[in-house]
């Protein structure tokens, strides 16, 4: 697994392989976006906030 750099703003370990963002910040956010998971890497970077969903494949959900 390529592991990500540290440099995110935000990281969030998730367990499902399909997961939304909307900024967090209310009405200061971005659109909500989905985004996937490749299961090669095992983690992905929103494009609006750069904020980076990390998968745990011990407790992941099969649900992509």
């Amino acid at each position: 697994m390529t592991r990500p750099s540290p440099d995110a703003p935000e990281t969030q370990v998730v367990t499902s392989w399909k997961v939304a963002c909307d900024g967090g910040e209310g009405a200061l956010g971005h659109p909500r976006v989905w985004l996937t998971i490749p299961s090669d890497t095992g983690w992905v970077e929103c494009g609006y906030c750069d904020k980076r969903f990390i998968i745990d494949r011990d407790h992941a959900h099969d649900d992509h």
